[in-house]
Protein backbone atom coordinates (compact mmCIF):
# COMPACT_ATOMS: atom_id res chain seq x y z
CA UNK A 1 0.00 0.00 0.00
CA UNK A 2 1.49 3.75 -0.86
CA UNK A 3 -0.09 6.88 0.60
CA UNK A 4 0.81 8.67 -2.64
CA UNK A 5 4.20 9.69 -4.09
CA UNK A 6 5.35 11.96 -1.85
CA UNK A 7 4.12 10.47 1.61
CA UNK A 8 4.39 6.31 1.05
CA UNK A 9 3.40 4.04 4.16
CA UNK A 10 4.93 1.61 6.15
CA UNK A 11 5.06 0.07 9.98
CA UNK A 12 7.12 0.89 13.14
CA UNK A 13 7.48 0.52 16.20
CA UNK A 14 9.42 1.82 19.14
CA UNK A 15 11.32 0.37 22.11
CA UNK A 16 8.34 0.24 23.82
CA UNK A 17 5.62 -0.48 21.54
CA UNK A 18 3.54 -3.72 20.92
CA UNK A 19 6.24 -5.45 18.10
CA UNK A 20 4.31 -8.35 17.58
CA UNK A 21 1.29 -6.07 16.73
CA UNK A 22 3.24 -4.39 14.55
CA UNK A 23 4.25 -7.03 12.83
CA UNK A 24 0.90 -8.49 12.03
CA UNK A 25 -0.17 -5.13 10.95
CA UNK A 26 2.24 -4.73 8.24
CA UNK A 27 1.45 -8.82 7.14
CA UNK A 28 -2.56 -7.62 7.13
CA UNK A 29 -1.87 -4.28 5.20
CA UNK A 30 0.46 -5.47 3.20
CA UNK A 31 3.46 -2.95 3.93
CA UNK A 32 6.84 -2.90 4.77
CA UNK A 33 8.10 -2.93 8.70
CA UNK A 34 10.81 -1.15 9.86
CA UNK A 35 11.29 -2.62 13.25
CA UNK A 36 12.47 -0.27 15.88
CA UNK A 37 13.08 3.47 14.72
CA UNK A 38 12.76 7.02 15.05
CA UNK A 39 10.24 8.63 13.22
CA UNK A 40 12.47 12.06 12.75
CA UNK A 41 15.05 9.79 12.00
CA UNK A 42 13.11 7.96 8.60
CA UNK A 43 13.53 9.01 5.05
CA UNK A 44 12.64 6.53 3.15
CA UNK A 45 8.71 6.60 3.85
CA UNK A 46 6.11 9.83 4.90
CA UNK A 47 4.06 8.45 7.31
CA UNK A 48 4.19 5.39 9.47
CA UNK A 49 1.90 3.87 11.14
CA UNK A 50 3.79 3.49 14.24
CA UNK A 51 3.21 1.24 17.77
CA UNK A 52 4.70 2.92 20.86
CA UNK A 53 3.61 2.85 24.58
CA UNK A 54 0.21 4.42 23.89
CA UNK A 55 -1.09 1.87 21.03
CA UNK A 56 -1.05 2.94 17.49
CA UNK A 57 -0.61 5.97 16.05
CA UNK A 58 -0.16 7.53 12.41
CA UNK A 59 3.28 9.63 12.61
CA UNK A 60 4.79 11.97 9.88
CA UNK A 61 8.30 11.21 9.74
CA UNK A 62 10.85 13.90 9.44
CA UNK A 63 12.88 16.95 11.13
CA UNK A 64 9.78 19.06 12.23
CA UNK A 65 6.67 16.73 11.47
CA UNK A 66 3.40 17.48 13.87
CA UNK A 67 2.76 14.90 16.62
CA UNK A 68 1.49 11.46 16.17
CA UNK A 69 -2.53 11.11 15.17
CA UNK A 70 -4.32 8.56 17.25
CA UNK A 71 -7.49 7.53 18.34
CA UNK A 72 -8.31 8.14 22.04
CA UNK A 73 -11.23 8.13 23.48
CA UNK A 74 -10.21 8.19 27.44
CA UNK A 75 -8.20 11.99 27.36
CA UNK A 76 -7.75 14.98 25.22
CA UNK A 77 -10.30 16.18 23.06
CA UNK A 78 -12.75 13.13 23.49
CA UNK A 79 -12.33 13.29 27.55
CA UNK A 80 -12.78 17.02 27.63
CA UNK A 81 -16.04 16.40 25.50
CA UNK A 82 -17.22 13.49 27.33
CA UNK A 83 -17.45 15.85 30.31
CA UNK A 84 -18.24 18.67 29.37
CA UNK A 85 -19.68 18.23 26.14
CA UNK A 86 -23.21 19.53 26.79
CA UNK A 87 -25.59 16.51 26.67
CA UNK A 88 -28.36 16.64 24.24
CA UNK A 89 -28.21 20.16 23.79
CA UNK A 90 -24.66 19.63 20.96
CA UNK A 91 -25.47 20.49 17.51
CA UNK A 92 -24.90 16.38 16.67
CA UNK A 93 -27.46 15.45 19.17
CA UNK A 94 -30.16 17.72 17.83
CA UNK A 95 -29.42 16.69 14.17
CA UNK A 96 -29.79 13.01 15.24
CA UNK A 97 -32.94 14.28 16.83
CA UNK A 98 -32.35 13.15 20.44
CA UNK A 99 -34.32 15.70 22.15
CA UNK A 100 -37.43 14.58 20.07
CA UNK A 101 -37.03 11.07 21.27
CA UNK A 102 -36.07 8.91 24.38
CA UNK A 103 -36.12 5.92 23.12
CA UNK A 104 -32.44 4.67 22.13
CA UNK A 105 -31.44 4.78 18.57
CA UNK A 106 -29.08 2.74 16.61
CA UNK A 107 -26.86 5.14 14.93
CA UNK A 108 -25.08 4.20 11.84
CA UNK A 109 -21.77 6.16 11.08
CA UNK A 110 -21.35 5.36 7.72
CA UNK A 111 -17.89 7.45 7.81
CA UNK A 112 -16.78 6.94 10.69
CA UNK A 113 -12.73 8.72 10.54
CA UNK A 114 -11.21 8.74 14.04
CA UNK A 115 -14.85 7.90 15.72
CA UNK A 116 -15.40 11.43 17.64
CA UNK A 117 -18.64 11.71 16.32
CA UNK A 118 -19.85 8.37 17.22
CA UNK A 119 -18.19 8.64 20.77
CA UNK A 120 -20.58 11.31 21.10
CA UNK A 121 -23.86 9.21 20.42
CA UNK A 122 -22.95 6.23 22.42
CA UNK A 123 -22.07 8.86 25.36
CA UNK A 124 -25.45 10.25 25.04
CA UNK A 125 -26.89 6.64 24.98
CA UNK A 126 -27.07 5.70 21.52
CA UNK A 127 -26.03 2.48 19.94
CA UNK A 128 -23.47 3.02 17.40
CA UNK A 129 -22.34 0.96 14.28
CA UNK A 130 -19.08 1.85 12.67
CA UNK A 131 -17.93 1.52 9.18
CA UNK A 132 -14.73 3.02 8.00
CA UNK A 133 -13.51 1.81 4.48
CA UNK A 134 -9.40 3.01 4.93
CA UNK A 135 -8.03 -0.20 5.90
CA UNK A 136 -5.34 2.47 7.83
CA UNK A 137 -8.11 4.37 9.97
CA UNK A 138 -9.71 1.56 10.29
CA UNK A 139 -6.59 -0.11 11.79
CA UNK A 140 -6.60 3.75 14.01
CA UNK A 141 -10.20 3.14 15.08
CA UNK A 142 -9.72 -0.73 16.09
CA UNK A 143 -6.80 0.48 18.43
CA UNK A 144 -8.35 2.73 20.00
CA UNK A 145 -11.84 1.33 20.60
CA UNK A 146 -9.66 -1.34 22.22
CA UNK A 147 -7.81 0.95 24.49
CA UNK A 148 -11.28 2.63 25.48
CA UNK A 149 -12.86 -0.75 26.31
CA UNK A 150 -9.92 -1.20 29.28
CA UNK A 151 -10.92 2.04 30.79
CA UNK A 152 -13.46 2.09 33.54
CA UNK A 153 -13.86 5.35 32.41
CA UNK A 154 -15.46 5.21 28.86
CA UNK A 155 -15.61 1.10 29.19
CA UNK A 156 -19.54 1.37 29.12
CA UNK A 157 -19.18 3.58 26.11
CA UNK A 158 -17.39 1.44 24.15
CA UNK A 159 -19.61 -1.25 24.78
CA UNK A 160 -22.41 0.78 22.57
CA UNK A 161 -20.05 0.97 19.62
CA UNK A 162 -19.35 -1.78 17.42
CA UNK A 163 -16.84 -0.97 14.58
CA UNK A 164 -17.71 -2.93 11.25
CA UNK A 165 -15.17 -4.09 8.19
CA UNK A 166 -15.36 -3.07 4.75
CA UNK A 167 -17.34 0.06 2.64
CA UNK A 168 -20.65 0.63 4.16
CA UNK A 169 -21.68 2.08 0.89
CA UNK A 170 -21.73 -1.63 -0.43
CA UNK A 171 -22.94 -2.89 2.83
CA UNK A 172 -26.12 -0.41 2.20
CA UNK A 173 -26.89 -1.50 -0.93
CA UNK A 174 -27.17 -4.96 0.42
CA UNK A 175 -28.75 -4.63 3.28
CA UNK A 176 -32.60 -3.46 2.75
CA UNK A 177 -34.84 -1.34 4.30
CA UNK A 178 -34.69 0.19 8.35
CA UNK A 179 -31.02 -1.09 8.94
CA UNK A 180 -30.44 1.54 11.31
CA UNK A 181 -32.96 4.46 12.38
CA UNK A 182 -30.53 7.16 11.95
CA UNK A 183 -27.65 7.15 9.01
CA UNK A 184 -24.72 9.63 9.43
CA UNK A 185 -22.66 10.61 7.01
CA UNK A 186 -19.58 12.97 7.07
CA UNK A 187 -17.77 12.38 3.59
CA UNK A 188 -14.57 14.08 2.97
CA UNK A 189 -14.88 17.75 1.62
CA UNK A 190 -12.83 18.55 -1.43
CA UNK A 191 -11.09 21.41 -0.20
CA UNK A 192 -9.34 23.34 -2.76
CA UNK A 193 -8.00 25.98 -0.76
CA UNK A 194 -4.54 24.39 1.22
CA UNK A 195 -5.03 26.90 4.29
CA UNK A 196 -7.97 25.10 5.03
CA UNK A 197 -5.58 21.80 6.32
CA UNK A 198 -4.75 24.07 9.57
CA UNK A 199 -5.66 19.99 11.50
CA UNK A 200 -2.33 17.78 12.01
CA UNK A 201 -5.17 15.49 11.62
CA UNK A 202 -6.26 16.76 7.86
CA UNK A 203 -2.73 17.45 7.21
CA UNK A 204 -2.16 13.39 7.45
CA UNK A 205 -5.74 12.11 6.66
CA UNK A 206 -5.76 13.76 3.14
CA UNK A 207 -3.49 11.99 1.47
CA UNK A 208 -4.15 8.54 2.56
CA UNK A 209 -8.05 8.78 2.36
CA UNK A 210 -8.90 11.04 -0.38
CA UNK A 211 -11.72 12.62 -1.14
CA UNK A 212 -15.13 11.00 -1.06
CA UNK A 213 -15.73 11.67 -4.69
CA UNK A 214 -18.96 8.89 -4.29
CA UNK A 215 -20.52 10.81 -1.54
CA UNK A 216 -23.61 11.02 -3.58
CA UNK A 217 -24.05 7.03 -3.98
CA UNK A 218 -23.41 7.29 -0.40
CA UNK A 219 -26.52 9.65 0.93
CA UNK A 220 -28.64 7.54 -2.15
CA UNK A 221 -27.85 4.22 -0.80
CA UNK A 222 -28.59 5.83 3.20
CA UNK A 223 -32.03 7.26 2.21
CA UNK A 224 -32.93 3.53 1.03
CA UNK A 225 -31.80 1.90 4.27
CA UNK A 226 -32.42 4.60 7.32
CA UNK A 227 -35.55 4.35 9.40
CA UNK A 228 -36.33 7.60 10.41
CA UNK A 229 -33.36 10.08 9.49
CA UNK A 230 -30.26 10.48 7.51
CA UNK A 231 -27.82 12.68 8.67
CA UNK A 232 -24.85 14.47 6.53
CA UNK A 233 -22.31 16.92 8.57
CA UNK A 234 -20.85 19.14 6.16
CA UNK A 235 -18.52 22.66 6.20
CA UNK A 236 -20.63 25.46 7.20
CA UNK A 237 -20.42 26.98 3.58
CA UNK A 238 -20.18 24.14 1.10
CA UNK A 239 -22.68 22.86 -1.00
CA UNK A 240 -25.19 20.40 -0.35
CA UNK A 241 -24.27 16.65 -1.67
CA UNK A 242 -25.87 16.23 -5.25
CA UNK A 243 -29.16 14.93 -4.83
CA UNK A 244 -32.46 15.98 -3.42
CA UNK A 245 -32.19 18.84 -0.99
CA UNK A 246 -32.10 18.44 2.63
CA UNK A 247 -35.41 19.42 4.84
CA UNK A 248 -33.61 21.21 7.15
CA UNK A 249 -30.03 22.53 8.59
CA UNK A 250 -28.74 22.71 11.69
CA UNK A 251 -25.41 24.77 11.73
CA UNK A 252 -22.35 25.88 13.90
CA UNK A 253 -19.77 28.34 13.38
CA UNK A 254 -17.78 26.32 11.43
CA UNK A 255 -19.61 22.88 10.05
CA UNK A 256 -23.68 22.24 9.77
CA UNK A 257 -25.47 19.26 9.69
CA UNK A 258 -28.16 18.64 6.79
CA UNK A 259 -31.13 16.51 7.60
CA UNK A 260 -32.92 14.20 5.48
CA UNK A 261 -36.24 13.34 7.49
CA UNK A 262 -37.88 9.74 6.30
CA UNK A 263 -40.22 9.64 9.32
CA UNK A 264 -41.19 11.00 12.16
CA UNK A 265 -38.84 9.34 15.53
CA UNK A 266 -41.19 7.82 17.72
CA UNK A 267 -41.58 10.08 21.32
CA UNK A 268 -40.84 7.71 23.70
Amino acid sequence: MVVSDSLPLAVACSPLGDIEAARHLSEQLQLPYLGVVKPRQVRDYGVLMFFDDRGLALQVTGKGAPGPVRVDFTSGKAGYRREHGGGTGQLIAKAVGLQKTRVPLHVLDATAGLGQDAFVLAGLGCRVTLFERSPVIHALLADGLARGRLSESTASIMARMALRVGSSIDWLRSAGPQVADIIYLDPMFPHRDKSALVKKEMQVFRPIVGDDDDAPALLAAALEAATYRVVVKRPRKAPTIDGIEPATRVEGKSSRYDIYPIKALPPG
